[in-house]
């Protein structure tokens, strides 16, 4: 985690913290250690307590940096937005056409990143893993508007408009970009947990990229009509 911290300068929103976690070596561990344990144990498991022994403090200690285990998965979260962010800029700059924009977005969003021949930052898989199982907990909540107000999803959102003006730019007259794009993200996510959990509800092939394909497909048939 410390390689993530050091390659990439993201500024987060100082809502999600008591004491920004990228300032001590010990704010590092909770996030690493939070990464871990949540990866392995999932969110209804973790506690502070398992993770001050898994990291080797005292609970007293991470509550200096977060209010709760919900301000810690609204931390990755973020800090996964803000990964999917830089993805999309490098993924789209210097490209003129639209279209090749449009296939590189969905192929960063919707795709499993394979580290042998493409970009994958420092825990990228494993965050990526904390957002299919576990970002309906930071959205379906009935504080998510307090939350929303105090800019907790303001990066995933600046990812959702930047990929719905390319879909302008294709098709200036399409009305429904952002509903589109939303749609994708939330939907890919939930078919790569189908396919882990409820296989029988998706069609999911595990030697091909079928939910890749699959979105890549819907968005152009259906921005192309």
């Amino acid at each position: 985690m410390n390689q993530l911290f050091s390659k990439m300068s993201v500024p987060m929103n100082e809502h999600l913290f008591l004491k920004d976690p990228t300032s001590s070596e010990l704010g590092q561990k909770i996030i690493s250690g939070s990464i871990s344990l949540i990866s392995s144990l999932g969110f209804e498991k973790f506690t502070f307590k398992k993770l001050a022994v898994e990291i080797d403090t005292t609970e007293a200690s991470i509550y200096r940096y977060f209010e709760s285990k919900q301000k810690i998965l609204l931390y990755l979260i973020n800090w996964y937005w803000s990964c999917m962010w830089f993805r999309i800029h490098m993924g789209t700059q210097n490209i003129n056409d639209a279209e090749v924009r449009l296939k590189n977005c969905i192929h960063i969003l919707a795709a499993i990143p394979n580290p042998t021949n493409e970009l994958v930052l420092e825990n990228e898989l494993e965050l990526k893993q904390i957002v299919i199982n576990e970002s309906s907990k930071v959205l379906l909540t009935k504080n998510v508007d307090d939350e929303n107000q105090n800019g907790a999803f303001s990066v995933y959102k600046k990812v959702v408009e930047f990929v719905s003006s390319i879909i302008l730019e294709i098709n200036p007259r399409y009305e429904f970009p952002n509903m589109l794009i939303s749609t994708m993200i939330e939907g890919s996510n939930q078919q790569r947990f189908f396919a882990a959990h409820l296989p029988r509800l998706t069609n999911v092939n595990p030697h091909e990229e079928f939910i890749e394909t699959f979105f890549m497909d819907l968005i152009n048939k259906t921005i192309n009509k």
